[in-house]
């Protein structure tokens, strides 16, 4: 049966990843990546040798035609992003819901590997039993409205942040959170300077107020419920 695989890639760290995802990416006739020019570098460290074809939020429709296209010639072909999970706040769950209305017959795969929340949430010493999971916040329109949402949840929450807004969203916390509520902040999970900063949303701003050579990479926000 013909397959098509959503592989989980590192998020930071090269060597996180399993044999399986290794020996997929050879087995594959052309693997989909987010930028080729990040995969490659992956590619090279375990000698894979695939042509590759980029696939992004930015894709034309004709781009994801062609994917169709080459699935329809009977290609077995793999999704990565530029790191994690393919589809979890990214595009490629756009393409899968696609080549399961235009190409039933064909088996889609995933290949567990990091991720950026669970990561982040083994960490955190927070519950994480229910969490809900709202990837990148809006720059503007509704940004509001969620940090409200997040005041009033019951259930641990999960939010990605660039450096560029990370002090706005940490003030937000601050304005609208109780002393009580803990906020976990990870930043470049798995990573030369990978770090956890915990406390109330006072402490954790204070600290990177404190330290701004470390509002830097990419960060994980964790939120303790009600």
């Amino acid at each position: 049966m013909q397959k098509f695989y959503v592989i989980g890639t590192p998020i930071g760290n090269l060597e996180d990843i399993t044999y399986r995802a290794v020996r997929v990416l050879n087995d594959v006739d052309m693997i989909l990546c987010e930028d080729t020019r990040v995969t490659v570098n992956l590619l090279n460290k375990y000698g894979i040798k695939k042509p590759t074809m980029s696939y992004h939020s930015q894709s034309k429709v004709s781009k994801m035609d062609k994917i169709l296209e080459i699935l329809g010639e009977g290609k077995n072909l793999a999704l990565v992003s530029d790191a994690g999970t393919p589809t979890i706040s990214d595009p490629g769950s756009i393409l899968v819901s696609k080549i399961r209305e235009s190409h039933p017959e064909i088996e889609i795969i995933a290949i567990p590997g990091p991720s950026a929340v669970t990561s982040a949430l083994s960490v955190s010493g927070l519950p994480s039993s229910e969490f809900t999971f709202l990837g990148f916040l809006p720059h503007k329109k509704g940004r509001e409205t969620l940090f409200k949402e997040i005041a009033n949840s019951e259930r641990t929450i999960v939010f990605y942040e660039s450096p560029h807004r990370i002090m706005k969203s940490l003030e937000s916390l601050k304005k609208l959170l109780t002393e009580e509520r803990k906020i976990v902040v990870a930043r470049e999970i798995s990573k030369i300077y990978e770090q956890v900063v915990s406390g109330n949303s006072a402490e954790v701003l204070s600290y990177f107020t404190d330290n701004g050579d470390k509002v830097r990479g990419e960060f994980v926000v964790m939120v303790s419920g009600l």
